[in-house]
């Protein structure tokens, strides 16, 4: 099922649900006991407006994801340390950490979910970069995902478009969340804190806690490396 995250604008999916306005605000995010909250920015990371970096502001008992390199979109070393931080979140989470991902991030938290989603508790996935622009479509799990995931996606996000993101979120088994028209939903989207976004992710944390198990699976491994040439001025983050 499609469900709508507020009034910012687009035609509303069929069967969507009502979700609090933009300016709403929500309770403060309690984070049960055992998990741990990793932020995975996309492309040249996220600045100081973006809402990820607003929330770890926020949070600051959350960890971000860091790349060796933001400008360059290489899937392995990307995903590589996602891996080293949910091993990270696990020496003092013992339920395992819940990925914040966005834009390429989302892909390289998907990459490390389908060679090894152990200590991965859950996801949410905001606006998910085209995997063919890529070229890795091949790379991802197509599969229903062994933990719980949110799959946010705007009606004009410039770099995918809504139907085909929530394609690839059916086939993960996501809930899929109709965001209105809010681009990227990046920094230029305006977000501020994202009140929207944290509810959301809040709502992912009780269905984590009242799972409240960890998983225990994988897979194999390759040296795929993309070739997208990305402008360190692209506003792709």
């Amino acid at each position: 099922m499609v469900a709508s995250a507020g009034t910012e604008g687009g035609a509303r999916a069929p069967g969507a649900r009502g979700a609090p306005g933009r300016g709403r605000e929500v309770t403060r995010l309690e984070v049960p006991r055992g998990l741990q909250v990793l932020t995975v920015p996309g492309l040249h990371g996220s600045g100081p407006a973006h809402w990820q970096s607003r929330w770890e502001a926020l949070y600051p008992d959350w960890q971000r994801i860091e790349q060796h390199d933001w400008g360059r979109p290489s899937l392995p070393l990307w995903s590589e340390r996602v891996s080293e931080g949910v091993s990270r979140a696990l020496r003092v989470a013992s339920r395992g950490a819940v990925l914040v991902a966005h834009s390429f991030g989302c892909l390289a938290a998907l990459r490390q979910a389908a060679l090894d989603p152990v200590g991965i508790a859950g996801a949410l996935l905001v606006a998910p970069a085209d995997p063919d622009k890529f070229g890795v479509g091949a790379l991802l799990p197509a599969w229903r995902l062994p933990f719980p995931t949110v799959l946010v996606a705007s009606t004009n996000d410039p770099w995918m478009s809504q139907r085909t993101a929530f394609s690839w979120g059916t086939l993960w088994g996501s809930e899929l969340i109709d965001a209105g028209a809010l681009g990227h939903i990046n920094a230029d989207s305006n977000l501020a804190d994202w009140t929207i976004g944290q509810g959301l992710l809040a709502t992912l944390l009780q269905r984590i806690d009242s799972e409240g198990r960890i998983l225990a699976m994988g897979d194999g491994s390759d040296t795929w490396e993309a070739s997208a040439e990305v402008s360190p001025t692209s506003p792709y983050i």
